[in-house]
């Protein structure tokens, strides 16, 4: 049971889920007991609802949830969440994306004139990959019965079983293994590769790079597994076609190595490294004050328009969601004079665009850049608070059914009854 449970949460991260951010998902005990209120509060005066069970419903609901979490996560990487800091955040370079690309992470006060670093990229982090045999659309050559094999990965051991009845061909079975292996989600991707002598199994690892002693990131064995053998060396599945490697770069001419193409440079840059070149050298530092609030605004301005965007995808059949774009054009159009003054403009359909140029003039030109853009201060924080509203309470702009409203004034919180139209508590999740 609890296996299963497991598989269908872990197929809900990785379907709906955006790359956790564990700076902005990890909370104090006070902040969980005010989400908590929150729920109990929504809970308390909620009106009685038939569930909604469409699945394109159930999507729509969790696309928004998301959604919200994203432009949480936008606005708090801005400092939404200390006013004072708002648009204060640094902004990294790098002189060659092609090969490597930098975020800043470092403390708000650093000197926008701080060194940067020097960095060459010999080669890069690399995952395991088998690569199994290719076998012809024919019937499977091996006798019906049920297998099993063995993999060893992340110092963990999981054996996975199939059946092979009579007819069934080389291609089948190797696709019902893809999904096998994808759906138990344990640090391993299967695909199946073509070529002109037929199909074959490749499995990556998800992770990368090697750490002593071991040389290979998973083993796949049947030699002592519960059901029949055969499979492994039938398919191929023990082939290593890739060996997994660290990455090697130099910092400033010293030499580093890492398991992961993405690793921190002394507290203060978040590195990713796409392409190697020896002997080419990439300079990453610090954007200029006017360059960072430049991007940051473009980051404002994009969470905004995705924010947006994701109500206005929604299925026909969900009129809710005309609900959440008027409340979401409505905060903008407050400032639509303001913006458009500085190069932010409202276009007719409530997104919006910068004229970059203007925008850079605006701050080139501004005594105190603080005041300038207080405004912006001002459509974040109320951006916040709806991200926040939708984020607890996404089913407000689902359409549903309501059977009946309670007594205003007289209600009792059930706090041992999470509601189905606020709650969603799901991991994470609020």
């Amino acid at each position: 049971m609890g296996f299963t449970l497991n598989n269908v949460l872990n197929n809900y991260l990785t379907t709906y889920s955006s790359k956790s951010d564990g700076k902005y998902d990890t909370h104090k005990k006070s902040e969980l007991q005010k989400v908590y209120g929150s729920i109990v509060k929504l809970n308390k005066d909620a009106p009685w609802s038939l569930p909604a069970t469409g699945e394109d419903t159930k999507h729509y609901a969790l696309s928004l949830k998301e959604n919200a979490h994203r432009m949480h996560h936008t606005l708090a990487g801005l400092g939404a969440l200390d006013e004072e800091g708002l648009f204060s955040q640094k902004s990294a370079y790098s002189t060659d994306p092609s090969l490597a690309t930098a975020a800043y992470v470092g403390p708000k006060t650093i000197s926008a004139t701080a060194p940067g670093f020097e960095v060459q990229v010999e080669s890069l982090a690399l995952p395991q990959e088998n690569l199994g045999t290719f076998l012809s659309n024919d019937k499977i050559k091996l006798p019906p019965d049920t297998y099993s094999f063995d993999v060893a990965i992340n110092d963990m051991n999981y054996e996975f079983q199939f059946t092979i009845n009579e007819g069934e061909t080389n291609r089948g079975i190797q696709e019902r293994l893809v999904r096998l292996i994808n759906n138990a989600d344990i640090g391993l991707h299967a695909q199946l590769a073509s070529a002109d002598n037929g199909t074959a199994l490749r499995l990556v690892s998800d992770s990368s790079g090697i750490s002593a002693p071991h040389t290979l990131t998973y083993a796949i064995t049947d030699d002592r597994t519960s059901k029949s053998a055969g499979a492994v060396a039938y398919l191929g599945l023990d082939r290593v076609q890739t060996y997994p490697d660290n990455a090697r770069y130099t910092i400033n001419g010293e030499p580093h190595t890492a398991d992961s193409n993405r690793f921190t440079i002394s507290g203060m840059f978040d590195v990713e490294l796409h392409g190697a070149a020896p002997g080419r050298t990439v300079r990453i530092g610090l954007k200029t004050d006017v360059e960072s609030l430049t991007d940051n605004i473009l980051r404002l301005v994009s969470g905004y328009n995705e924010f947006l965007r994701t109500a206005a995808d929604a299925p026909v059949s969900q009129a809710g969601s005309r609900k959440l774009i008027r409340e979401i054009t409505g905060i903008a159009s407050v400032y639509h004079d303001t913006m458009a003054s500085m190069g932010i403009h409202m276009e007719a359909d409530g997104y919006l665009s910068v004229d970059e140029e203007a925008l850079r003039s605006t701050a080139l030109e501004s005594e105190d850049v603080s005041s300038t853009f207080r405004y912006l201060k001002n459509l974040s924080g109320r951006l916040l608070q709806k991200s926040t509203e939708v984020a607890l309470n996404p089913m407000e702009y689902v359409d549903r059914k309501i059977v009946a409203y309670k007594n205003p004034g007289r209600n009792f919180v059930s706090p041992y009854t999470p509601s189905a139209y606020s709650g969603m508590m799901f991991n994470r999740y609020y």
